[in-house]
């Protein structure tokens, strides 16, 4: 969710229709009668695959955060959706419940909670993601940065130049550079994004 609200802010300050599907707030509302079993959570995400095909046909960019933790599932959503890219939020189980600030983990280790992703529940780790984000050990600036870095290897964003915005140059230089997006050089100033290629972006 952090990094997937990073990308939609660089995305939404540079103009772009982008929408933000987060698993939390999903579940209080179109998935509110939902559980947390494998036929409930393959309905969850059909839900928010439909969601996404929807808002993909008015030309609007999906960021979608989510555990997704079958990889049957996974693959078909990639097909439903067709322009699909896949990024594995990696991080390991210890370190989940290390910054787990709801308590969760440790209420599933006592079985208050069934079905729990890691703990009383499976995950499929992604064979052949497009990207993975090692999240113990990279900040979520070099995150965000990986991903927008990916988009621009895939053609899915092309950059200009333009140094009006020094202040944003100041402010961004080291985020990029850790990243290594692109060069200093390419990246500051007016940023035109592909509307029509990149569609979806799918995170695990």
């Amino acid at each position: 969710t952090t990094i997937a609200k990073g990308l939609e802010d660089i995305l939404r300050s540079k103009g772009i229709d982008v929408e933000m599907l987060d698993g939390d707030n999903l579940r209080k509302t179109i998935s509110k009668d939902l559980g947390f079993t494998k036929e409930d959570r393959d309905k969850n995400i059909e839900r928010v695959v439909y969601l996404s095909k929807i808002l993909i046909k008015h030309n609007i960019i999906v960021l979608s955060s989510f555990i997704s933790p079958y990889a049957e599932k996974r693959d078909w959503a990639r097909q439903y959706i067709g322009d699909f890219m896949e990024v594995y939020v990696k991080c390991p189980l210890e370190v989940c419940e290390q910054r787990d600030v709801k308590g969760l983990y440790a209420q599933a280790r006592k079985g208050i909670i069934k079905d729990f992703t890691g703990i009383s529940d499976p995950y499929e780790e992604p064979l052949n993601p497009e990207l993975i984000l090692d999240t113990h050990h990279d900040p979520v600036e070099l995150c965000v940065g990986n991903v927008l870095k990916k988009l621009y290897e895939r053609g899915y964003v092309q950059v200009t130049p333009d140094f009006k915005n020094k202040e944003r140059w100041k402010m961004s230089k080291i985020k990029i550079d850790k990243a290594g997006f692109i060069s200093r050089n390419e990246v500051f100033g007016k940023t035109v994004f592909e509307r029509d290629t990149f569609k979806f972006l799918f995170m695990d």
